[in-house]
């Protein structure tokens, strides 16, 4: 299948971007997009040109490393994918595809599609801690928590901090990523003794490093890969009045 790119390039984040044009010839539609990208980058290479620059690991769908926005979607026109999940099958032979960076104030460009967001994992830092005493590991059954509490705090420890939710927010918000480390914690008896702490010091953190507010569009759980509840945006709501109140 013939396929037309056209790819954000920028030499960094000082540097003005522009859309470049590609073409490929030979895009075997069971290639992933990832993939894809690689067989353009050889192609770049043979010609004596720089590769176009862009983030993955695993390319399982599980680290969050891969971050782009493809047609205008984060991750591309596939629901609960990651770009490196998606496969060329889902465009059609001759199709015009935009590929362009997670755009937001805190994630700063540093080349082509790859994009700063260690903003993250400072929010981390701030607060995604909890107290555990050294010695004997305590027996599994001394902390009787329900399946559905596990189950609950499972699903907000599924983020993978890959950036969809604040590419996608028209805000730039953080509060999908933020809420489910703070909900994460919250939820389990092992993170209550710094949770008013803890989350006091993310939101703050949130806050300092240049995310928008939410306004409950719902826009990031459409595009989350984990499809994280905005519940959790909530419950972080909640712990946060909670905080200071206990605060005053």
């Amino acid at each position: 299948m013939k396929i037309h790119l056209k790819i954000w390039r920028q030499k960094d984040a000082k540097a003005k971007g522009k859309l470049v044009d590609y073409m490929l010839d030979q895009v075997d539609h069971h290639m992933s997009f990832l993939e894809m990208m690689d067989t353009l980058n050889e192609q770049l290479i043979l010609k004596g040109e720089m590769p176009v620059e862009f983030d993955h690991d695993c390319r399982e769908g599980i680290c969050g490393t891969c971050g782009m926005m493809i047609n205008g979607q984060a991750h591309g026109p596939v629901p609960g994918l990651t770009a490196c999940q998606l496969h060329m099958r889902e465009f059609e032979d001759g199709a015009t595809i935009y590929v362009e960076p997670f755009r937001a104030t805190a994630f700063p460009v540093k080349r082509d599609l790859k994009v700063d967001r260690s903003a993250f994992d400072r929010i981390i830092q701030a607060g995604g801690f909890i107290t555990a005493n050294t010695g004997q590991p305590v027996e599994a059954n001394t902390l009787l928590i329900t399946h559905e509490t596990a189950e609950s705090a499972f699903d907000s420890a599924a983020c993978i901090g890959c950036g969809a939710c604040v590419a996608t927010c028209k805000n730039s918000s953080a509060a999908l990523f933020t809420s489910a480390k703070v909900s994460h914690l919250a939820k389990i008896p092992q993170g209550e003794k710094e949770a008013a702490k803890r989350v006091l010091k993310m939101v703050s953190r949130m806050d300092e490093e240049g995310f928008g507010h939410c306004s409950n569009t719902e826009a990031c759980e459409v595009e989350c890969p984990q499809g994280i509840s905005v519940l959790n945006i909530a419950r972080m709501n909640w712990e946060y009045t909670k905080a200071n109140l206990l605060k005053d």
